[in-house]
């Protein structure tokens, strides 16, 4: 988890590159969350931002 919604967006970014895969950015109590988008089972409510490395 990180405080710091900048350094999370660019670890998410990474991820999906890394990956090859779709990831969520959420944020939750503790700070934000990166996971791949298929494993992510949380409220809708708290997802910020999806990155899809096959459309940038």
């Amino acid at each position: 988890m990180s405080q710091n919604l900048t350094l999370a967006q660019t670890h998410a970014w990474s991820l999906a590159k890394t990956l090859m895969v779709c990831v969520t950015l959420f944020k939750s109590d503790g700070g934000y969350g990166v996971l791949p988008s298929d494993e992510f089972d949380g409220d809708p409510a708290m997802i910020l931002f999806e990155y899809d490395p096959w459309t940038r």
